[in-house]
C-alpha cells in the first residue's frame, strides 16, 4: 500500500457568499492556505462540504474548480456515498474519477441496515470500480455503527477497499481494527479530538475538519504522532484542543466556518437546515483563534 493517505487529509468546506452562491475565490484561498500549511490530501464533497444542499451542477463546478486550482499538487479523494446503493453505484460509474486517487463512501444512513446490509452495500461499490475505496463509519450521523468484524471482512474480501475513516465514538473500536486489520489496510481517524491518540496507536492519519483552519499546526501534530513523538504531538494537541471542541459545539461546518471567517479565508454562511453559530459561540471561537495564532 502506498503512502497517499498517510498524514493529514482535509475535508474541505464549501464557502458561500451572503446570497448563498458558491464563493469560488474563498475556495481558492482555502486550498492555497492548506497546501502552504503542509496538509497531505483533500477530500471533496464530504459531509463538511454541505454536499446534501448542493445541486449536481454545483458539485460538478466544485470538482472542476478544485482539480484546476490544485493542479495535481495534492492527491484528491471524492465523497461518493448514500443510502440508495444502486444510485451510488450509478454515480460511481458515470463520474469521471481520473483526477481522483479514490472514493470516500459513507456508511448508508437513515435506512438502518444490519451488518450484512452494510457489507453488501460496500461489496456493490467495490465491484463497480477499480478505484481505491475508503469506508466511512460515522454512527453519530448515520445512526448505524459498522462493526469491527464488518470492517475487517470488507478489508479482507476486496483489494480496492484500502482504508476506513473511523469516527465511532469508541476509541477501543479503533484499537480493535488496528489489532486485526490486514497489514496493507489503513485506518484514518474521523475525529479531530481522537486523531492524535489514534495515530500514536497505529492509525495512518486523519480526515480532519479542524486542520483546514490550522493546517500547519495540525499537520505538525500528526507528523509528530507518525514519528512516535508523543511529547511534541500532544503539545500541539493541547494548543488546539479547545478549538476542536468549540467548532463542533453547535454543529459542523458552522463552527469551522466561524473560525475560517476570523482568519479572513471563508465567510460564515451556511445553507439551511444549518444556521451560523450563535454570537456567543462566535465570540469564543474568535478569542480561541487569537490565542492559537498568538
Amino acid at each position: 500500500m502506498d503512502n497517499v493517505l498517510r498524514g493529514t487529509g482535509v475535508a474541505l468546506v464549501t464557502p458561500f457568499n451572503e446570497d448563498l452562491t458558491i464563493d469560488f475565490s474563498a475556495l481558492e484561498k482555502l486550498i492555497e492556505f492548506n497546501i502552504s500549511g503542509g496538509v497531505d490530501f483533500f477530500v471533496l464533497l464530504g459531509t463538511t462540504a454541505e454536499t446534501a444542499t448542493l445541486s449536481d451542477d454545483e458539485k460538478k463546478s466544485i470538482i472542476d474548480f478544485v482539480i484546476k486550482i490544485n493542479n495535481n499538487r495534492l492527491p484528491l479523494v471524492l465523497g461518493l456515498g448514500g443510502n440508495n446503493t444502486q444510485e451510488v453505484v450509478n454515480k460511481i460509474k458515470t463520474t469521471d474519477l481520473s483526477d481522483f486517487y479514490g472514493i470516500l463512501s459513507v456508511c448508508p444512513y437513515y435506512n438502518k441496515p444490519n451488518q450484512e446490509g452494510i457489507y453488501q452495500h460496500y461489496k456493490a461499490i467495490a465491484t463497480a470500480t477499480e478505484k481505491p475505496i475508503i469506508l466511512y463509519n460515522v454512527p453519530g450521523r448515520t445512526v448505524v455503527n459498522m462493526s469491527v468484524s464488518t470492517t475487517l471482512r470488507l478489508a479482507n474480501d476486496f483489494k480496492n477497499i484500502v482504508a476506513v475513516k473511523e469516527a465511532a465514538p469508541s476509541f477501543v473500536q479503533t484499537l480493535e481494527i488496528l489489532k486485526d486489520k490486514p497489514s496493507d489496510f489503513l485506518v484514518l481517524s474521523g475525529d479531530d479530538d481522537l486523531a492524535n491518540s489514534q495515530v500514536l496507536a497505529g492509525a495512518s492519519g486523519v480526515v480532519s475538519v479542524l486542520a483546514q483552519a490550522f493546517p500547519s499546526e495540525f499537520s505538525s501534530m500528526i507528523n509528530y504522532a507518525l514519528d512516535n513523538n508523543a511529547q511534541e504531538s500532544y503539545k500541539i494537541f493541547y494548543k488546539l484542543m479547545n478549538m476542536g471542541i468549540l467548532i463542533f459545539e453547535e454543529g459542523s461546518p458552522a463552527g469551522i466556518k466561524s473560525a475560517l471567517n476570523e482568519l479572513g479565508i471563508v465567510k460564515p454562511y451556511v445553507r439551511l437546515p444549518l444556521v451560523p453559530v450563535s454570537e456567543d459561540l462566535n465570540q469564543r471561537i474568535k478569542n480561541e483563534v487569537k490565542k492559537i495564532s498568538a
